[in-house]
């Protein structure tokens, strides 16, 4: 990349005033006075919602910003940004929040925008601009600078990043510069690691969990990393599902050729999850979009078909034709259901991949670049982390679970302000001890939504169980697998379980927290939705069924003119519903039981909305505007989601066996 940029193009302010927006779409230039209050929050489903996340090139630089809302209203159309002359975005705080998905980045760059100012911004997505070229910066003096026709320095845009991250920024991305890095052969599949001794040394200085499985894995060139240096790790496990498969393959081919020399393929895993249940989803029949949908798929495939990795794939004899039937499951919940283990590394193209935390691995969601980059070197880049440590305390009431605790967490002013962004949130405390490997991975699936890089729980006797029940593995958890009693947290964070009660996220963001208990008006509901990685679990399925055989038993049914969707994680979630009598149940009650998928959490399957009027009860893990349709969305857990579907408006399963 030069050394002095000059941006000739227009600024882009993303407001909260719908009008200023369409001002500027218009034609009209205005000052950052005149913007008013920026939008904070920008999700990367409002940047390119999941409806156009239908290819994996340049022709995304149709679709920057048709889904970002100012107001109630989508200012901003299709070709509007290319059209417009924009080369630089200016939003708010936490800029990029949610998905990992490049394409979001990549639309803004195939729009012509070469520079993203921001109050903040979330960690992937930073990280997804700096692969591919985009700069960032969270100075708003360069506004005025370029408006008076500076040429700004390229050192601008490297204050406050590590050494590593200013070589790529330099570089103009990853890949360029992957291409005249050293790669030495990493060390993987086990828990030992490369450079293990440095973890275990007598003179190692305190550690938390994070950073002692970091220095295990230390390419070779950075032994001696410390707490904010940019590292390249050596990855036990690297994998894709469906929307990105196609695009990492893309970039890998044009970076390293065809066919490209893969590290350890049988570590390699790809996933088809997100898009398998396309032929039920509203949207995608209805817009026309299932073509695009089997180019992504196809790309899916011929990447599977051509390399020798892993690969889970649609169901075709579940009852559905190929392509509806589902899947074998999320990819998340088989990464802890088959893969992952203790003290392991864990990537994957998808933000929620710190679900596999819960088992005491470092698991975290990469970009499209970032995992073609680690199929053929076997690393992959990250920060040395900060750590939150999160000390929840006591016993939860019945009824409350860990989505009530991270719903509680996210409404915290210092979460919400982004002031964990990039953390290890480790989770402690007797409350923790107590929750079953499920309701872990609740917790350490959400700190995607909390803004960290990743979430983690020390393994102990309940990981020890559920590898040897659940997967046949004999894992004895070593004593270097805890973090330090002296070692160094950013913060800590205390929770009394006894004190919290059901939570909810109100529809826009899953910060927007609120106690039920709080809620000044009944909420009528339409849709209640019970699944996703977040949510279709075995634990999450007892508690489902816990409030719907109560409700039989008291002659109550899914309300009338409501729907209640159940989808189950994996099919393993599926045969266990079945060998304890749940489908009865679900169907009794007048639930639609649906196969494995990411299915309404993607906008992608059974249970979305389909207009703006409907109320949606979700378990899902985030609420940002489109994300299950085009209706508005509150979040709760499993209990509240099937108490909802029941009493037709929200309700707590508590509420309800007292009115009885």
């Amino acid at each position: 990349m030069e050394d002095i940029i000059r941006f000739d193009g227009r600024i882009l302010f993303l407001s909260d005033d719908p009008a200023i927006v369409r001002r500027q779409i218009a034609g009209e230039t205005v000052t950052r006075a005149e913007a008013g209050t920026l939008r904070e929050n920008v999700s990367t489903d409002e940047i390119t919602p999941v409806t156009v996340m239908l290819t994996y090139d340049e022709r995304l630089g149709r679709y920057p910003y048709v889904g970002f809302k100012a107001g109630n209203e989508l200012p901003i159309g299709e070709h509007d940004i290319r059209r417009g002359g924009f080369q630089v975005t200016v939003a708010g705080k936490r800029y990029g929040k949610g998905s990992s998905r490049e394409s979001s980045p990549l639309a803004e760059l195939s729009a012509g925008i070469r520079l993203i100012v921001a109050e903040s911004f979330e960690r992937i997505y930073q990280q997804n601009c700096d692969n591919i070229g985009i700069l960032t910066t969270t100075d708003f003096g360069v506004l005025d600078r370029i408006l008076a026709g500076e040429a700004i320095p390229i050192t601008e845009f490297l204050k406050g990043r590590d050494a590593l991250t200013q070589q790529i920024i330099r570089s103009g991305g990853l890949l360029a510069y992957s291409k005249f890095a050293e790669w030495p052969v990493p060390v993987s599949g086990g828990v030992d690691g490369a450079n293990a001794s440095t973890a275990s040394a007598a003179d190692a200085p305190p550690r938390t969990l994070v950073e002692k499985i970091i220095a295990r894995r230390l390419h070779p060139a950075t032994p001696g990393a410390a707490r904010g240096d940019g590292v390249f790790v050596a990855v036990d496990w690297r994998f894709s599902h469906d929307y990105f498969t196609g695009m990492c393959a893309h970039l890998m081919h044009r970076a390293f050729g065809e066919p490209a020399p893969l590290h350890d393929p049988a570590r390699i895993i790809v996933f088809q999850d997100h898009l398998v249940l396309a032929a039920q989803s509203h949207p995608h029949v209805t817009q026309g979009l299932l073509p695009g949908v089997a180019n992504l798929t196809s790309g899916h495939r011929e990447f599977a078909a051509r390399y020798p990795v892993l690969a889970h794939g649609e169901l075709t004899d579940a009852g559905g034709a190929s392509g509806d039937a589902g899947a074998d499951g999320i990819c998340h919940a088989l990464m802890a259901e088959r893969y992952a283990l203790p003290g392991q590394i864990v990537i994957g193209t998808d933000s929620h991949t710190p679900h596999a935390g819960a088992l005491g691995c470092l698991a975290f969601g990469a970009g499209a670049t970032d995992i073609a980059n680690s199929w053929t070197t076997g690393y992959v880049r990250c920060k040395v982390p900060e750590t939150l440590r999160i000390e929840i305390d006591g016993a939860l009431s019945p009824g409350v679970t860990a989505k009530d605790v991270v719903l509680h967490l996210l409404r915290l002013d210092a979460i919400r302000s982004g002031g964990a962004i990039g953390l290890v949130f480790e989770y402690g405390g007797s409350a923790v001890r107590a929750m079953s490997i499920d309701e872990r991975a609740t917790l350490t699936n959400m700190v995607a939504e909390l803004g960290g890089f990743t979430g983690i729980v020390a393994p102990d006797e309940k990981t020890v169980a559920f590898l040897k029940t659940r997967r046949g593995v004999d894992f004895t958890v070593e004593p270097w697998m805890t973090s330090d009693a002296d070692a160094v947290y950013r913060d800590v964070i205390r929770i009394d379980a006894t004190s919290l009660t059901p939570m909810l996220a109100r529809p826009g963001d899953p910060g927007n927290g609120v106690a039920l208990s709080a809620l000044e008006a009944p909420v009528s509901i339409d849709i209640a939705y019970g699944g996703s990685c977040t949510a279709g679990k075995r634990d999450d399925f007892d508690a489902y069924h816990d409030v719907l055989a109560w409700g039989l038993a008291h002659g109550m049914r899914v309300a009338p003119g409501r729907s209640l969707f159940l989808q189950f994680g994996t099919m393993d979630v599926r045969a266990y519903c079945e060998s304890r009598g749940y489908l009865t149940t679900f169907e009794a009650v007048g639930a639609t039981l649906i196969m494995p998928g990411c299915g309404a959490c993607a906008n992608c399957g059974p249970g979305q909305s389909t207009t703006r009027e409907q109320v949606t009860i979700s378990a899902i893990n985030r609420n940002f505007p489109g994300r299950s349709g085009p209706g508005s969305v509150w979040l709760a857990s499993p209990y509240t989601v099937a108490a909802s579907a029941l009493a037709g408006r929200i309700a707590s399963f508590e509420e309800l066996q007292r009115a009885t």
